[in-house]
C-alpha cells in the first residue's frame, strides 16, 4: 500500500468516511448530480484570492478544484476517491483532525459542503488553519436558515436533520479565528451542483431518489419519510398546488438561502492586504 493509501487519523466508517456518512451506501452517484456550478465555483475563487497552492478538506470526487493552480486533495472516502477524474490529482487518504502536512504549507485552504459531516469540526478547522498562511474559506449552510426552505413543508425531518448537523456561523468563526467575514451564496435556477436548495425552482428534481441521495440529510430519515415526501410532493405538483404557493420560484433567477461562505484570513495578512490598498 503506497503512502496516498494509507489512512492517516481519525475512526473510519466502512469506505473510510470519516463522519456521519458512509459513502460507500449513498456516494455512488454523487458526482452525476453534484457536480460543480461555475457561479458558486467564482465565490470561492474570489474568497482564496491569489493563494496558488490550496489544500481541499473533505474533497468529495474533486468538484471545484479548478479554482486555484495546484490543489492537494484530501478525501478519507474510498467510494468518493474512486469518482475523481483521471485528469485530478489522486486525493490523500487522511481526514480533516489530522492532516498530513507541515505548518503553513499551503497558501490557502478550501473545504466545500463538508464541515458537517466532520466528526470534531473545532479541530479540523484548527487543523486547517495550522498548515495554511492565507485564507480558509468554508462553503457551508447556515443552520439557522435551512428550515426557511420550502422543502420544510414537505419533508422537515431532512432540514431538521441538516439543522442539526451544519456548526453554527459562530462557532466556525471561533474555531478558524483571526479576520473571519461572512458572504451569502446567490444559488442559481439552473445550478449544477444538486444540493437541495438547488432545487428551490425545480421540485420535481426531488422526486428521483437518485438526486436525494446525493444530498446526505436523506440517509438520515427512513423509508416512510421518503415515501410521504414523493407522495405528498407528487399530488401537489400534479394539482398544482406547489406552484399556488411557489410557482414565483420557477422563475426567480438566484436564490439566497441558507448557502455562504467564510472566510478567515490571519491578522497579519488582512494587514498587509490593507496596507497594499
Amino acid at each position: 500500500m503506497d503512502e496516498e493509501a494509507e489512512t492517516v487519523g481519525g475512526v473510519r466508517g466502512l469506505d473510510g468516511s470519516a463522519g456521519d456518512v458512509d459513502y460507500r451506501s449513498i456516494g455512488s452517484g454523487y458526482s452525476s448530480f453534484r457536480r460543480p456550478d461555475p457561479r458558486i465555483a467564482q465565490f470561492v475563487a474570489d474568497a482564496l484570492g491569489d493563494a496558488r497552492r490550496v489544500i481541499n478538506v473533505g474533497a468529495g470526487s474533486g468538484s471545484y478544484e479548478s479554482v486555484a493552480p495546484a490543489v492537494t486533495a484530501v478525501e478519507p472516502s474510498e467510494s468518493m476517491r474512486a469518482q475523481r477524474a483521471a485528469c485530478l490529482p489522486r486525493a490523500v487518504n487522511a481526514v480533516a483532525e489530522s492532516l498530513p502536512f507541515d505548518d503553513g504549507q499551503f497558501d490557502g485552504a478550501m473545504t466545500l459542503f463538508s464541515v458537517h459531516q466532520w466528526s470534531d469540526v473545532e479541530a479540523g478547522l484548527r487543523e486547517m488553519r495550522r498548515v495554511t498562511r492565507g485564507p480558509v474559506v468554508v462553503l457551508t449552510c447556515d443552520p439557522e436558515l435551512v428550515r426557511n426552505f420550502w422543502l420544510y413543508e414537505y419533508a422537515p425531518e431532512v432540514l431538521d436533520t441538516e439543522a442539526r448537523r451544519y456548526p453554527s456561523i459562530d462557532a466556525l468563526a471561533a474555531s478558524l479565528g483571526a479576520v473571519v467575514d461572512v458572504r451569502s451564496v446567490p444559488i442559481p435556477l439552473d445550478c449544477t451542483d444538486g444540493f437541495n436548495e438547488a432545487y428551490y425552482g425545480r421540485p420535481e428534481m426531488l422526486l428521483d431518489p437518485a438526486a436525494r441521495q446525493a444530498c446526505s440529510a436523506w440517509s438520515f430519515v427512513d423509508d416512510g419519510v421518503r415515501e410521504r415526501f414523493t407522495t405528498r410532493l407528487r399530488d401537489d405538483l400534479d394539482s398544482g398546488a406547489w406552484d399556488d404557493c411557489f410557482g414565483h420560484l420557477r422563475r426567480q433567477a438566484f436564490y439566497e438561502g441558507s448557502l455562504v461562505i467564510v472566510r478567515a484570513t490571519p491578522q497579519e495578512d488582512e494587514e498587509h492586504h490593507h496596507g497594499r490598498t
